[in-house]
């Protein structure tokens, strides 16, 4: 029933494309703006080019992520399968320059090289091996110092999903990703096959905040909890009480808890939970960003385990040393304590929790809570992109972690980074660094500015950013967007093999050094909305994360 369901949408798709076909095909003349006129407007061959957001996006944003262009391709009907985790695989190997792919996120492939038909043939006929249709895939590269061409050490398998044999002995694929591998070695062989030894790397669980960590939850008054307020306002107070409940024992106590506490550690501990009833008494208390910012940075990296939980050994050592220095140490405790829990004041959602039975407060457990930081990057998402929106996926935080990556507009070596990175947590955490600091986009070469993160527009049901593959084999990775500056127009508006149905394209050079940075796409008929944008690649955007 649901293949059947999928089979009439993609119908309904097709059918809207070969209405957008029937359409008058006459490129629409891209005259120099105006004030007068609210549509942008580029003229070719212009330095300053700026389109105004559509107030209605009228383009089906699904069709983009159909790749129609590629033709009909017929399904594979191959069971979903996973490759042995930890255990070393040999693949087809597929290296693209400029592409780095992430599990779930989709890849075309208009395959006309020779060594990669037969890579691509292999994966096809080894359907019943241990790796049935999957091919590897890792990003190519030219290091900064060494023109010469590496490949990156982590990547991704991929799933044959489609293909189509043309008739002049090339393919079309469409593949999907799967799971993160360490390519271990590669070479080419007897047959021309590109190969690969690859190790299915291992994916953490997402981590949450250990349920013994804090103690009984003070009364509803300290918490400043109205009587009469209903539970359910209150999810954090319901989840932590559950710790916090006695199960008749008094392992968990806090007497038993401090009796286990040697005479330095017991003081600081006492100090630390005086000043946190301190600080929660003042009214009207604030802490500013800055001081947010400090307080993150007082937890040591280096004592802080792939759980994200202090080492107690560790911890014993820093609060005997800190006994030798107690005023000034206690001093500056209670200041950090009472600035942490003086951002609750702010966000009432972190003070609902118990007193912490460890020495770190709630809000150190938090930072490498994945369930947490999922929630934080899927709303940042939804206020800097908007779509596709990520709320279906926080229950999910490894897979969010991944489709976030994938979807990030910023420069390939940044998404590299982002696919090297082991554990959710931290995964999620420089995903929340990016989108904090990213917004300007700059060329690779010559570092001029051509859009910032206001910019975004997305055009596929992808995301900003997504995959698309040219007549000639080459994978672009293109971020969509509404303006641009300092960019030069070559050529006139070409229909064929489009990427977006019912738009023509015309080649994008940066206009300080001429390098190709993607296309502009201008809609073929008037029915159409955006009437333009633009597609930049994200293999010629230069790292600019500050």
């Amino acid at each position: 029933m649901e293949d059947r369901s999928i089979f009439e949408r993609e119908m309904r798709q097709i059918q809207e494309i070969r209405d957008l076909d029937l359409e008058e095909l006459q490129v629409e003349e891209v005259e120099e703006s105006s004030s007068d006129d609210d549509d942008a407007t580029v003229p070719a061959g212009s330095q300053s080019n700026v389109a105004t957001m559509p107030d209605e996006l009228t383009f089906n944003t699904t069709l983009a992520s159909l790749h129609t262009y590629l033709g009909e391709v017929e399904d594979t009907h191959h069971r979903l399968s996973f490759l042995d985790v930890g255990a070393v695989h040999l693949l087809p190997l597929f290296y693209l320059e400029g592409v780095v792919l992430f599990p779930e996120a989709t890849l075309p492939l208009r395959v006309i090289q020779p060594s990669f038909i037969a890579a691509i043939e292999r994966a096809l006929t080894q359907a019943d091996r241990d790796a049935p249709l999957k091919i590897g895939v890792v990003r190519l590269f030219r290091g900064p110092a060494n023109p010469r061409f590496r490949f990156s050490t982590t990547g991704t398998t991929a799933e044959i999903r489609q293909f189509r044999r043309l008739e002049d002995g090339s393919l079309n694929a469409v593949t999907r990703g799967q799971q993160r591998f360490h390519l271990k070695r590669c070479w080419i062989d007897a047959e021309g096959v590109p190969c690969g030894e690859v190790q299915i790397i291992h994916e953490d669980l997402p981590l949450r905040t250990p349920d013994d960590a804090f103690g009984k939850l003070p009364s509803s008054s300290y918490l400043g909890i109205n009587s009469g307020t209903h539970p359910s306002e209150y999810p954090h107070v319901k989840l932590l009480a559950s710790a916090g409940e006695d199960d008749g024992s008094d392992d968990h106590s806090e007497e038993s808890f401090e009796s286990a506490l040697s005479l330095p550690e017991r003081t600081l501990h006492h100090s630390l939970i005086g000043a946190c009833y301190e600080s929660d008494s003042k009214d009207g208390s604030t802490c500013s960003d800055d001081d947010e910012l400090q307080c993150d940075s007082e937890i040591n990296m280096d004592m802080l385990d792939h759980d994200g939980i202090a080492s107690s050994v560790e911890l014993k050592s820093k609060f005997v040393n800190a006994s030798c220095h107690s005023e000034r140490n206690l001093t500056s405790a209670r200041q950090s304590c009472s600035s942490s829990f003086s951002l609750s004041q702010r966000r009432p959602a972190d003070r609902h929790h118990g007193v912490s039975k460890a020495f770190w407060p709630y809000w150190v457990y938090r930072m490498y809570d994945s369930y947490s930081l999922a929630q934080r990057v899927a709303e940042m998402w939804k206020r800097i992109v908007g779509a596709p929106a990520m709320d279906d996926l926080l229950t999910k935080p490894d897979i969010l972690s991944f489709q976030i990556a994938s979807k990030i507009p910023v420069s390939e070596a940044t998404r590299q980074e982002l696919l090297d990175i082991d554990g959710v947590s931290y995964r999620l955490r420089r995903e929340i660094e990016i989108l904090e600091c990213f917004d300007r986009i700059r060329c690779k070469i010559c570092q001029t500015i051509i859009a910032r993160r206001s910019d975004m527009l997305v055009m596929s049901a992808d995301g900003p950013l997504a995959a698309y593959v040219n007549p000639y084999g080459c994978v672009h990775e293109i971020m969509t967007l509404c303006r641009t500056s300092g960019i030069a127009l070559t050529g006139r508006p070409v229909t064929e093999y489009s990427w977006f149905p019912g738009y023509a394209w015309t080649i994008a050079n940066c206009g300080a050094c001429n390098t190709q940075m993607g296309w502009l796409f201008t809609a073929t008929n008037k029915k159409l909305k955006p009437k333009l944008f633009w597609g930049i690649r994200s293999s010629q955007v230069a790292d600019d994360l500050s």
